[in-house]
């Protein structure tokens, strides 16, 4: 099911009269459901017609009303839609109550509920109209694939049909073009199948790196403290060690959320020249002498949008498995040229990235895995099998595709096509931020986890900062209300109000207000509308990175 509108979510709930509404809102939102409480019967139309759940009105609020627009908006609601109404009324209704009988009549599916009524009732009732609504919901979504079925046969009916009337006199012809058909519809949805399995890998590589990230940020920042306070050599020694492995996990995981396509790129202008002579001087230690390396970049392909970093690191990946292919002796080709997109990219200027080898090959079952997480053709101990997956998640991300050719016995070429780019982006913030200390600065911290948020704070506190604590973000919220901080550093993913929506709700409190948002997976995009790109920082973090960006956001707030 396609993610709803959250107003298609809320619960509507009219009762003028004195703390009415507050009550019922209560009552309907203690098991998480959103509500929204409108001034008079004019706001709930409104809000209705522009996406609701269910509605809660008491009685008093209905007699008298306007309900032109609402009658229109019902009697013109899509044949999957019953809107529901739990009516709350004073009192058994008589036979001389007409106008509100011809009220309920106007709203159609209603429930009414006799005042005084228990808490449970009004919750039964407020969670059985969720429910209904809920699965109107779903008929909508299964009319909208039935409807587009219906239109893609009466399209290919109608193609069929205007082949058959030319080709009449060609059966024979007509007969291969069908069959030829029916092998690009198998490819097609081969294809598709193996698009879902890699959607599906994505996310749960990525709900696997945020769990992980949480434990390595926790572990990281406890060694860098204990580094930090203690003057015995062998204690300081094995935190080396420890932060060593940390650093080793993060990558690890960075290779997953990379898989996952949620990890923060730094795009920019890219010059594929220079890139090339960097992954060649870092490549060829690597690969030996056995392993020639040849460059060549064609025109107009001389620069692409891309994060330099993690290109680079593909490249590189790429490299040593074509290096491993091989066998350690053959030939390596780096090649960029301009080409018309393939079919699987938006229209658009693209530059294509060819790392080609010379080595055995492989089979066509095994080249339709290779972009998948911890698959690998290596002996134990010899792969993690992310190297790939990583080019894989890299390339959506930025835009783009990667695709993988191969015959067995003639070499294997990977292919990454990223958009092509024309100018520099302009640089980055200046380095004000190193002379900033941080001696009194007051943040509010807020992370659901206890151990991750125990560390950040210990952090902060070691560098002389003010800490309030809070361990999620309606408490975050409530510490924003009685004191405003310099900072408000959180994390992303929490129950109930997100990080990102927290951020919201500060800003409006405080408009400038420096925000600073760990993750370790998340929704990217939803972080930047809040708070824009430099506000992120990916878990796990080392100290300095945290100190760093601290700094930065307060200098972002100055300029």
């Amino acid at each position: 099911m396609r993610r709803l509108d959250p107003r298609e979510e809320r619960v509507i709930v009219l009762a003028p009269r004195g703390r009415d509404a507050e009550v019922i809102a209560t009552v309907v939102g203690r098991d998480g459901v959103v509500t929204e409480a409108v001034a008079d019967f004019k706001q709930l139309s409104q809000a209705i017609i522009h996406g609701a759940a269910a509605a809660v009105v008491a009685q008093e609020a209905l007699v008298g009303q306007d309900l032109v627009a609402l009658r229109e908006w019902l009697a013109c609601q899509a044949p999957w839609s019953d809107f529901p109404f739990v009516v709350l009324l004073a009192r058994r209704l008589g036979n001389e109550d007409v106008a509100i009988r011809a009220v309920l009549a106007t709203l159609g599916n209603v429930v009414v509920l006799e005042r005084p009524l228990s808490v449970e009732t009004l919750g039964s009732a407020t969670a059985s109209a969720l429910r209904a609504r809920r699965r109107q919901y779903l008929s909508r979504e299964a009319f909208a694939e039935r409807l587009q079925a219906a239109e893609a046969v009466e399209a290919l009916n109608q193609t069929l049909e205007v082949r058959v009337a030319e080709r009449t006199r060609a059966l024979s012809h007509a007969n291969d073009q069908i069959t030829a058909q029916v092998m690009e519809r198998e490819r097609t949805q081969q294809a598709l199948a193996q698009y879902q399995k890699m959607e599906a890998l994505g996310r749960l590589t990525g709900g696997v790196a945020h769990d992980f990230n949480n434990l390595l940020s926790v572990i990281q920042s406890s060694v860098e403290l204990i580094s930090m306070m203690s003057s015995d050599e062998s204690i300081r020694t094995r935190a080396k060690t420890a932060k060593a492995a940390c650093q080793r996990g993060a990558k690890l995981t960075g290779q997953l959320l990379s898989f996952a396509r949620n990890q923060t790129l730094d795009m920019r202008s890219v010059e594929i020249r220079a890139l090339f002579d960097i992954v060649t001087e870092l490549a060829t230690p690597l690969l030996g002498a056995g392993i020639e390396i040849v460059g060549d970049v064609g025109d107009g392909a001389e620069r692409v949008m891309g994060d330099a970093n993690q290109l680079e690191m593909a490249i590189l990946n790429l490299a040593i498995n074509a290096r491993d292919a091989m066998d350690g002796k053959g030939r390596l080709v780096l090649r960029a040229s301009r080409a018309p997109a393939p079919a699987a990219l938006p229209v658009g200027q693209y530059v294509r990235i060819e790392v080609s080898d010379n080595g055995p090959g492989m089979s066509a079952e095994v080249a339709a895995k290779v972009f998948e997480p911890f698959f690998t053709t290596k002996a134990v101990g010899k792969g993690t099998g992310l190297g790939l997956s990583q080019v894989y998640g890299m390339a959506q991300q930025s835009g783009g595709a990667a695709f993988v050719r191969s015959v067995e016995g003639h070499g294997a070429t990977v292919e990454i096509w990223l958009l092509a780019a024309t100018g520099e982006v302009k640089p980055g913030i200046s380095q004000l931020s190193e002379r900033l200390s941080l001696a009194g600065l007051k943040v509010l911290v807020v992370e659901d986890d206890d151990l991750v948020r125990a560390g950040m704070v210990d952090a902060l506190m070691s560098f002389g900062c003010e800490v309030t604590q809070a361990r999620s973000g309606t408490e975050g919220l409530s510490a924003l209300h009685i004191r405003r901080p310099d900072l408000l550093l959180t994390d992303y993913l929490m129950p109930g109000l997100t990080g990102a929506q927290l951020a919201r709700e500060a800003r409006m409190l405080f408009p400038g207000l420096p925000v600073l948002i760990t993750s370790g997976y998340a929704d990217m995009a939803a972080i930047e509308s809040a708070v824009g790109q430099h506000a992120i920082l990916r878990k796990p973090f080392e100290l300095p990175e945290l100190v760093r960006a601290v700094k930065h956001c307060l200098v972002t707030k100055q300029g």
